[in-house]
């Protein structure tokens, strides 16, 4: 199992930005992304991203939100611009080690924006 640990969650207003990190502690040859839950919400998919760098992004991320990942580091980011109240939610990082297996999933870090 790989070891995923989140970083760069916090507390800001309205329009501001957050880069969230997420360090695994193997090399990732799968999908890595973002997931996020939100008090008394499923939890949901924000953005994920292939080996080969191909993004996906779900409907309230795309055009704000931008992922990318550095295989040589293990690593995943996520810069989230433009936040809004909405965001605010618990996001996990999550990693396939290898193609088509389980995720794995961090702790998770808090993003809280507030009006």
């Amino acid at each position: 199992q790989v070891q995923l640990v989140e970083s760069g969650g916090g507390w800001v207003q309205t329009g501001a930005s957050l880069r969230l990190s997420c360090v695994a502690s193997a090399p990732i040859l799968g999908t890595m992304g973002w997931f996020r839950q939100a008090p008394g919400e499923e939890r949901e998919m924000v953005a994920t991203i292939t080996f080969d760098g191909i993004p996906l992004y779900s409907f309230s991320a795309s055009g704000r939100f931008t992922i990318s990942r550095d295989n040589a580091q293990n690593a995943v980011y996520l810069q989230m611009n433009n936040l809004k109240p909405e965001d605010t939610a618990v996001y996990y990082c999550i990693a396939r080690e290898l193609p088509h297996t389980a995720a794995d999933w961090g702790q998770g870090t808090q993003v809280t924006v507030s009006s």
